[in-house]
């Protein structure tokens, strides 16, 4: 085979490999949309406030095949890089993290792989978030493929923290000041006593019930009811 030809075969793998990462994504992303509208119609709330996904970048990659020293392959790509497809789910609560953590596993299509709680045991520098690698079958013309996809959820606290990190590590390099990450861990803390605290004050409000609110409910009932005779 020449080099053109074979250069040709990669070019078309990857393209078709990327395909299928993207597939990923769009599927379990369809299931988050179906369980938020199921929450906003029918139970009056919804834990999610929003959802970002990404496919990783050919130069994140490769950076992360070296780090692991593995071949630039699309085989070792595929074995070793579990990051490729990424979705991350924003929460007001940290509640809300584990209710839809439980969605997810519930679907009986989707594989867990691995969890990790950085809620319940936070890194050294104070990140707090909730991952879950999973599996989910991406269906082409001939065949299933079951596809790995990280999925990341956190509160908007949580998420806030963690994007000041990710610029203080690519800014500095990984050397920022030791008085830089002292700060940031103490914002971390606070981060969590600030998601405790607001948790605590949504369970205020949700077990007050509000002046007048049953005879409103009920005026509304009646109104429904008299709309559909």
């Amino acid at each position: 085979m020449s080099d053109t030809a074979e250069r040709h075969d990669e070019v078309d793998e990857w393209t078709r490999t990327m395909l299928i990462y993207k597939s990923a994504l769009k599927s379990i992303n369809t299931r988050l949309d179906i369980l938020s509208d199921e929450f906003r119609h029918v139970h009056q709330y919804n834990p999610i406030e929003h959802i970002k996904s990404r496919i990783k970048t050919p130069e994140s990659i490769v950076k992360k095949l070296h780090r692991y020293e593995k071949d630039v392959t699309i085989s070792d790509m595929v074995a070793y890089v579990n990051d490729i497809a990424g979705i991350r789910i924003i929460c007001s609560f940290i509640p809300d993290i584990y209710r839809i953590a439980g969605m997810i596993e519930n679907q009986s299509d989707i594989k867990i792989l691995n969890v990790k709680d950085y809620i319940q045991s936070p890194k050294p520098n104070g990140y707090r978030s909730y991952h879950m690698l999973v599996t989910i079958p991406v269906f082409l013309s001939d065949e299933k493929l079951e596809t790995k996809v990280e999925i990341q959820i956190r509160t908007i606290a949580m998420d806030f923290w963690a994007s000041l990190e990710h610029k203080i590590h690519y800014k500095f390099k990984g050397n920022a000041p030791d008085s830089m990450w002292s700060d940031l861990k103490d914002c971390a803390d606070m981060v969590s006593l600030l998601d405790q605290r607001m948790q605590a004050l949504n369970d205020t409000i949700l077990h007050t019930s509000a002046p007048h609110a049953e005879s409103d409910h009920s005026k509304i009932e009646q109104e429904i009811e008299r709309l559909s005779v």
